[in-house]
């Protein structure tokens, strides 16, 4: 069929279901651009492009689907690093549009000329440059293909020349071309994990992005009942097993929730489901060394580059988490039911309810300004089961870990091992573009938030009616408190606004069309997140906390205390006496 190469890759991104790009609008591509509505494709503009990602990012998170953002080449596709290196950390199979110089000026320092493949090699699954006009389709299928085979980031790189011209092209079906089926793994290995659970007295199961991303609720909760084993979920995956299940016991992590790092850590046998095991979200909290590291661990997943990464494991199984929990549920069925130990099934409920006890009395402050752990506490309490989170990074951020909890999979969204700030608002967003009817809300600190917040304008603009929770206490949490603990009260760059009386990021919002409400009284705040959290429009809700209270550091372990040697700081040195 003759079409133009513009044409051939805007019929394989309608093809794929591709609905919404965001982006800014260059020159480099519009040619395609103006394609893009008779396609019934909606281009979303951003302040930003760096937030273009993030909202690709988390709308193939909440949709499972593959998502796609571009700009104008050069410095527009530059500013997306940041976001598809969080992409990257995310598996998010986020397909990057990356026009670049025309190719005839190639190496001649043209304006806006850089090289961009190198760029990303490092955070892309998958990169190719279109090697001619007239193999645009096949280039844009390869793309497709890889970000759902890799689960993260592919590159396509296009000449800007080459969206012109005439060639002849077939446009395949998605079917034609890919396939997203899993397998359960091995069956001699599926039989030894098998009987490794059956043989355990204190089994555990940790749930991971591998059980939300292949649908595995069901499949767990009945390999959980079947064992009498608690279901933690992994760092930043709250959502990957309900917490109204008997047996979930929450969150690992920073700040997580104490009962499953008790009962992980009295584990003789692990089940990592679908889970890479996060570095970070083991190290030691609440002065809990909760990782079992005498532990027998079976790790399900699918990419045989994370099995035993980074702890020792006594059995790797490549496979799709849903499938190998129902593969394994089934060959413990066969041998004979378990029987139910009732001490056991005690035991959890108890861990359950003393963390419970102990959370509510962390957040019953009723002081002002707002303790930020009260405050999450209402927040969650308000969140609906068809409400979409996302988080920053960040002090009062993190602690959040500790309060989120969900009944349905692809609802969380954290900025993930990347840790980047400002991912959440823009996050929300791409949410919100995948799921309009439901509820969304993004969790911010006010560092984060000076990132990110002129794509109010963006929300108010494209009809994105998302709540952006945002906890000022005019500081850099996490930083500061570092300050603290390790450099005697000496803050260099952690003050946001401080001397200013700080910033009014309600009036901020409200002047870019948006609604702000400012919260200063914690009495006030259940009503303003009750009012709030399905906004017709774009609402921020500034709550003003307790700036005295910051959680612990991420990792004391590395941070150590200051040695001067030169006379001009040896006053900043560590008292050691």
């Amino acid at each position: 069929m003759v079409m133009t190469p513009s044409e051939a890759l805007v019929e394989t991104l309608r093809i794929e279901g591709v609905t919404d790009i965001p982006g800014i609008v260059g020159s480099a591509f519009m040619d395609a651009l103006d394609l893009f509505p008779a396609a019934g494709i909606r281009f979303v503009p951003v302040r930003h492009e760096q937030n273009a990602a993030h909202m690709a990012d988390t709308y193939a998170r909440a949709t499972g689907r593959p998502s796609v953002c571009t700009a104008q080449n050069g410095p527009g596709i530059t500013n997306m690093v940041t976001g598809i290196a969080a992409a990257y950390h995310a598996h998010s199979p986020v397909v990057i549009l990356t026009p670049s110089a025309t190719s005839g000026s190639v190496g001649l320092d043209g304006f806006q000329e850089v090289e961009q493949l190198s760029i990303f090699r490092s955070i892309t699954k998958f990169q190719l440059q279109v090697p001619r006009p007239d193999r645009m389709a096949e280039s844009v299928r390869t793309a497709f293909r890889m970000a759902m085979a890799h689960l993260g980031p592919v590159q396509v790189d296009i000449p800007r020349d080459f969206f012109y011209g005439e060639s002849h092209e077939d446009i395949l079906e998605p079917s034609q071309y890919r396939s997203e089926e899993r397998g359960a793994g091995d069956p001699a290995r599926l039989d030894r994990a098998a009987a490794i659970l059956s043989e355990a007295r204190n089994p555990v199961i940790v749930a991971g992005y591998g059980a939300v991303l292949s649908g595995a609720y069901e499949e767990t909760a009945r390999l959980a009942e079947q064992l009498g084993a608690p279901v933690a979920t992994s760092y930043l995956h709250n959502d990957a097993f309900p917490y109204t299940h008997p047996l979930s016991v929450g969150p690992l992590g920073y700040m997580g929730s104490k009962a499953a790092m008790e009962l992980l850590s009295e584990a003789d046998v692990v089940l990592m489901l679908g889970c890479r095991i996060n570095v970070f979200g083991t190290v030691p909290q609440y002065g809990l060394d909760f990782y079992p590291h005498s532990a027998k661990v079976v790790q399900i997943d699918i990419d045989p580059e994370q099995l035993g990464r980074s702890k020792p494991i006594e059995l790797g199984i490549i496979g799709d988490a849903r499938q190998a929990a129902e593969a394994i549920s089934a060959r413990l069925a066969a041998a004979g039911e378990r029987p139910v130990n009732g001490a056991r099934l005690d035991h959890i409920a108890d861990a359950k309810a003393r963390w419970e006890k102990e959370l509510s009395a962390r957040s019953a402050s009723y002081s002002a300004p707002i303790s930020p752990r009260r405050a999450l506490s209402e927040l969650a309490a308000q969140l609906t089961d068809d409400t979409f989170v996302t988080t920053d990074i960040g002090n009062i951020c993190s602690v959040s870990n500790g309060y989120l909890r969900f009944t349905k999979p692809r609802r969380f969204m954290a900025a993930m091992g990347f840790g980047n700030c400002g991912f959440a608002y823009p996050g929300a967003l791409g949410a919100k573009l995948a799921s309009p009817g439901s509820p969304v809300v993004a969790i911010i600190g006010d560092g984060a938030w000076g990132m990110s917040l002129a794509e109010v304008m963006t929300a108010v603009e494209e009809d994105l009616p998302v709540t952006a929770v945002v906890f000022n206490n005019q500081q850099w949490g996490a930083e500061k408190r570092n300050q603290i603990d390790f450099y005697d009260d000496r803050y260099v760059g952690t003050n946001i606004g401080h001397d200013l009386g700080g910033f009014n990021f309600a009036e901020i919002a409200t002047a870019m069309g948006g609604r702000g409400i400012r919260v200063t009284d914690p009495a006030d705040l259940k009503d303003a997140f009750g009012e709030s959290l399905d906004p017709e429009v774009a609402t921020v809700v500034e709550v003003m906390v307790d700036p005295e209270e910051l959680a612990e550091p991420f990792r004391r372990d590395a941070l150590q205390q200051p040695v001067r040697h030169l006379d001009r700081y040896r006053h900043l040195a560590a008292d050691t006496t």
